[in-house]
């Protein structure tokens, strides 16, 4: 397995000046391990709780890079995106913290939790219909009227690098790590990891985990380029997207296998990491773990960690059923 190269859209050296440029402005998120989790699974496991994260996700990371990086120039006229989550959330307090314009593109079945997100930073996201094309269609008109800056939630470089700050982090607050489970939806989070892991640790194996219900990296790597979503339905939303051209080279050169877990080991994934871990993930922010729970037997005695990506859930929506094994969240 090669390592990251000039060929790929990073390389350690941006994520190392990402780590320096969102020092001041992400939250050093805990590595915390968990003896019952440990003991049931018969491997050392090791939460990265990204859902601790400002905006409460790994988005912040990017985001806040995306910006800084910008020159005075560039930001005056601003930055645009399009999400239906926790990247918009993130862009819009990135953009605060420089206090230039944030232009957001949403569409109209996004989270109330999420929209409520965006709004709190200031910014009146412009809502859209559902698919990526008119997404991406809403957000170029707002880009040629403004001048912005797009920031992708994925394929920008730079937020690949800052996504990619959460190994760095790992590494240092771990000392003997084996494997480490990460989850995957346009894959600028998983790309990040792969290229500073691979550079730095290459011995360290790197285990995607996605939804068997938005299965397209997995079709992607079977099939040697970008595949389309077929399906938009799993219950972890954030992972609904395609694989990006820039993130999927990088998964395909470097990463050591993908699992893929259905939607019921999702939702008790969340179980167990509020019940036994009491941290709150998202349903997307459960995938790394679920993926780690039903391979457990290929890791015993090793040191894991699994990436918590996200945490914002609204209880509101949520139900618990009677018998306390069945946990149940609209997206």
């Amino acid at each position: 397995m090669s390592m990251a190269s000039k060929r790929h859209a990073i390389t350690l050296d941006d994520i190392r000046s990402a780590e320096q440029r969102i020092a001041d402005h992400v939250v050093r998120t805990p590595a915390i391990t968990n003896e019952v989790i440990s003991k049931r699974l018969g491997c050392q496991v090791a939460f990265k709780a990204e859902n601790l994260q400002h905006v409460g996700a790994f988005k912040a990371r990017g985001a806040v890079n995306a910006v800084m990086s910008l020159s005075d120039e560039a930001a005056r006229r601003g930055v645009v995106t399009h999400s239906s989550g926790n990247h918009a959330a993130a862009l819009a307090r990135a953009a605060k913290l420089r206090g230039i314009p944030a232009f957001v593109v949403m569409p109209e079945n996004s989270s109330p939790i999420k929209i409520a997100a965006v709004r709190s930073h200031g910014v009146q996201p412009v809502f859209c219909g559902p698919s990526t094309q008119q997404r991406e269609q809403a957000a170029a008109e707002l880009q040629q009227q403004s001048g912005a800056t797009l920031i992708h939630p994925f394929e920008t470089p730079a937020v690949m690098a800052g996504q990619g700050t959460v190994a760095l982090e790992l590494l240092q607050q771990i000392s003997h790590l084996d494997a480490l489970f990460v989850p995957v939806g346009g894959g600028g989070l998983l790309a990040g990891i792969l290229v500073a892991i691979k550079s730095l640790r290459p011995e360290i194996k790197v285990f995607a985990v996605e939804p068997e219900f938005a299965d397209d990296t997995a079709r992607s790597l079977a099939a040697g380029s970008p595949q389309p979503p077929t399906r938009y339905d799993t219950v972890a939303d954030g992972l609904r997207t395609g694989v990006g051209d820039h993130t999927f080279p990088i998964i395909q050169a470097l990463v050591d296998d993908l699992f893929l877990v259905s939607e019921e080991s999702i939702l008790s994934a969340m179980r167990s990491i509020a019940e036994d871990a009491h941290l709150v993930a998202e349903p997307s922010g459960a995938v790394a773990y679920a993926g780690l729970v039903e391979n457990a037997e290929r890791f015993a005695g090793r040191s894991v960690a699994v990436i918590i990506s996200g945490g914002n859930l609204n209880f509101g929506d949520c139900s618990l059923g009677r018998n306390r094994h069945v946990m149940s969240c609209p997206p």
